[in-house]
């Protein structure tokens, strides 16, 4: 379960993952039952209303849902701007995107997101006010057209994001023909994924203590010790209680993990809800609808902020499961071992060749299907023009036939 503590922490923490934002000051506020109109009883939502007004604060952050309605009523009585959760998260990611696609994903999703904000207002409102220029209108007229808008302009991201899906498609169609197999690194925000790839790979992607540092999926090339290959893929973080906006329109930046030979789930084993934070990425990886033939491994990281005691019980703990590394990307404590098991995992080395078969050879291309080895294929006067990706024993078995 989680503890409300935690859950403001970590709402802090979102907060400052935005620029030129100064957080002063957070606190838990128990409701036995949300007001329907302004999510806040009367007295509380004044009493709150006095103390913005004495801190001359500018913006609010809830972090849980606000409706439509809440919020509308609660900017009119306290003055300032209010973001939910949801807000918030579309805030970050739009500051954060930086690939074409990432940028047009966060634009559909904060479309998505402010259509269900168009409020219908009988007197004559100020225009409403929220994240990314969220805006509404006064009388039902307004609100129509501006749902008309929204409508179109989601219409045009996404023949645009069909266009970059598709050149991406091609990228992916060309790296497949590479006998390298991908290794993506997922885990909850914050967990050290990018610490973990720059120290991997020796690349310089934005590693800070900071929610959702990586937005946009990197992808690089790693030798293992046996001098084989692999592409590393670093993705956004997870997050509990992700917005569904953000899951539909992140599924294709997170297909990496579809596309995946080998799962990497990195966690914080520091933290006081790693158990929780653990099961919300097992739970998007279910939506995500990740084969579940895919090895994974679980690494448990940040080995390096836990008291001697705890880090000795853990790195015993992680030992005894065949599923586990412990490590420290800080320090690089437990790599050798993870690269190992990592080469473990992935098995065999796949390899991609061209065959040609005669037609009269026919129960050989059949037994080549079987295997399900068969990427490609064509037919020339002679017979067929197959491009296969086997292991050497697969290969071995096929020519003993």
């Amino acid at each position: 379960m989680r503890l409300p503590e935690h859950g403001l922490a970590e709402a802090v923490a979102l907060a400052a993952a935005l620029p030129d934002l100064e957080v002063v000051g957070s606190e838990i506020v128990r409701l036995p039952k949300p007001h329907a109109g302004h999510l806040f009883g009367t007295g509380k939502m004044e009493e709150l209303g006095a103390r913005l007004q004495e801190l001359e604060i500018e913006l609010v952050l809830v972090d849980g849902p606000v409706t439509p309605v809440q919020q509308r009523n609660l900017e009119k009585e306290w003055k300032v701007k209010l973001l939910d959760r949801t807000g918030l998260i579309l805030e970050i990611f739009a500051d954060r995107a930086r690939t074409r696609e990432g940028v047009l994903q966060v634009e559909l999703a904060a479309l998505s997101y402010q259509r269900t904000r168009l409020v219908r207002a009988w007197t004559h409102l100020e225009r409403q006010r929220g994240g990314l220029g969220f805006v509404g209108g006064p009388g039902e007229t307004q609100i129509e057209a501006d749902r008309r808008a929204i409508d179109e302009q989601m219409v045009r991201i996404r023949r645009q994001l069909a266009k970059v899906v598709k050149t991406r498609e091609l990228h992916r169609a060309s790296r497949r023909k590479v006998p390298f197999p991908i290794v993506a690194l997922v885990g909850y925000t914050n967990a050290g994924k990018s610490t973990l790839f720059n120290k991997v790979t020796g690349a310089d992607v934005l590693a800070k203590d900071m929610l959702f540092a990586t937005l946009d999926p990197t992808m690089r090339g790693v030798t293992l010790p046996s001098g084989r290959k692999v592409i590393l893929s670093d993705t956004v973080g997870f997050i509990s209680e992700l917005p569904h906006q953000l899951v539909a329109a992140f599924r294709a930046t997170l297909e990496e993990v579809l596309e995946a030979d080998l799962i990497l789930h990195v966690r914080d084993i520091s933290h006081p809800q790693s158990d929780a934070q653990a099961a919300d990425v097992e739970d998007i990886l279910d939506k995500l609808k990740v084969d579940d033939d895919v090895p994974f491994i679980e690494v448990w990281n940040k080995l390096d902020l836990l008291s001697e005691e705890n880090h000795a019980a853990t790195a015993l703990q992680a030992e005894r499961r065949d599923d586990v590394c412990a490590i420290s990307a800080l320090t690089g404590e437990g790599f050798e071992a993870l690269l190992l098991e990592i080469e473990q995992r992935l098995g065999e080395e796949r390899l991609n060749e061209e065959l040609h078969l005669p037609f009269a050879d026919g129960r050989r291309h059949a037994w080549l299907h079987a295997e399900n080895v068969v990427r490609d294929e064509a037919q020339s006067k002679e017979g067929w023009v197959l491009q296969v990706e086997w292991t050497a024993s697969q290969k071995g078995r096929f020519n003993a036939l």
